[in-house]
């Protein structure tokens, strides 16, 4: 008996130990709580010194300059601080992977070609140990976006501390993933092909192909929808302008024909996403008001004749000509780099553009090209308190350093499985 009671407590401990590690969302806001001296970066291009920002239910009830008397609840001295609105990462595949080498942990795509019914969110885990390793830099939205195939279905976006799917969710099945042929194609040498880059012979073909898929779908949509067809219904927002089409594209030529096809499809509400060469495209985005996600900026070129810091200055390039930009982060171990999202950022900022402006990069003008603007990406009254505390300046590596973040008003934990291993080795090397 007393050998059956010391292996019950042992396996007790274990469980308690596993249970420990594993984050718990935050309870719903339950107090009036004012964040008081902290400069407030509001995410529009405007600054608010010594600022006092108060939030009750969620919501933003008041954000303006400090003064006698004008803070009300728990107080949060913020004095020598700065407070952001959360950092918003679109075009992500958080959530719908682990560990790239363990296959069954990975949902990113299905299997087909034009699969726009395929919803990401219904896939996405909670739970992820690399979706709560974001938090601590600021991240706290993201668009989860599946891959694969032409047409690669439809993502949503969440916030990133929730028990599940449903939870997380805060704008639902909000567009739809076209991946632009490529006009060029490198040949692959496992297959016995000539090595190097040269034109795709098949372009025309493939882009035919989504012509006719797309013409078929706003046929069916405008018909009488029989026999049913799951893929067409899918794309019934994009006719109606109630879906976003974001179109991954990064060579000129790709970026104007795939402008060009929308508009003559009459597909109302287009992004970018990539958009390598959109310097070179500057006129047809700003005919026809495309906005722009920009792959992440700490990336070598893609050709070498290009400038060696074009990677590093090409928003800015946008941002000066007039357009509508944010900043995204297609690369190598995407999920797992997010978390890099402010120093992508902050890269432009040492590219000459304007700490603000860089700041909008990732919180208003995604959240405009997004669409969920009306609650999210800037500090203002009405809008949700997704927000964090920073030490220092949020796009340097160097300071920023997290003291409490808030989503929805929640104050969400800043401890992941990294932070564990860092107290843990730190405790013991400090002794």
């Amino acid at each position: 008996m007393k050998n059956f009671k010391n292996i019950f407590l042992s396996l007790l401990l274990v469980v308690s130990i596993q249970l420990s590690a594993q984050q718990t969302p935050a309870n719903a806001q339950s107090e009036t709580l004012t964040i008081v001296g902290a400069t407030a970066h509001i995410g529009n291009g405007e600054v608010i010194e010594n600022s006092v920002i108060t939030f009750e239910n969620g919501k933003i009830t008041a954000i303006e300059k400090a003064s006698a008397g004008n803070a009300s609840g728990k107080i949060i001295d913020a004095k020598g601080k700065h407070v952001y609105p959360g950092f918003i990462v679109p075009n992500s595949t958080l959530g719908l992977g682990e560990i790239d080498a363990v296959k069954a942990s990975v949902d990113q795509s299905e299997i087909g070609g034009m699969i726009p019914h395929v919803r990401s969110l219904i896939a996405y885990n909670a739970e992820s140990k690399v979706v709560e390793s974001m938090r601590p830099n600021g991240v706290l939205l993201a668009q989860i976006t599946p891959k694969g195939g032409r047409i690669s279905g439809t993502s949503s976006i969440v916030q990133l501390d929730a028990w599940n799917w449903e939870d997380a969710a805060i704008k639902v099945d909000d567009g739809i993933h076209l991946n632009w042929p490529n006009s060029f194609s490198s040949g692959r040498w496992w297959m016995g092909e000539d090595p190097g880059v040269k034109p795709n012979k098949d372009y025309s073909k493939q882009v035919d192909e989504i012509k006719q898929f797309l013409l078929g779908a706003k046929t069916y949509n405008l018909g009488n929808k029989s026999p049913k067809n799951l893929p067409f219904e899918a794309t019934l927002g994009l006719f109606d302008g109630s879906k976003k089409l974001y179109i991954h594209a990064n060579d000129a030529r790709q970026i104007i024909d795939a402008i060009t096809f929308t508009k003559d499809m009459d597909i109302k509400n287009v992004v970018l996403v990539g958009g390598y060469q959109a310097d070179k495209t500057i006129d047809i985005l700003k005919k026809h008001n495309i906005p722009v996600l920009i792959q992440r900026t700490q990336s070598l070129p893609d050709n070498n004749d290009d400038d060696y810091d074009l990677p590093y200055k090409l928003p800015k390039l946008l941002v000066d000509a007039g357009l509508l930009v944010g900043l995204e982060g297609t690369g190598r171990m995407e999920r797992m780099n997010n978390r890099n999202l402010p120093f992508y950022a902050g890269q432009v900022v040492g590219q000459g553009l304007d700490k603000e402006k860089a700041l909008q990069l990732i919180t208003g003008n995604t959240a405009k090209i997004l669409g969920i603007e009306k609650d999210y990406g800037t500090l203002e009254v009405g809008k949700s308190a997704t927000l964090f505390i920073s030490e220092g300046d949020a796009l340097d590596m160097r300071t920023n350093q997290l003291t409490h973040a808030f989503i929805d008003g929640r104050m969400v934990s800043l401890e992941t499985h990294q932070t564990e291993l860092w107290k843990r080795y730190s405790d013991k090397y400090g002794k």
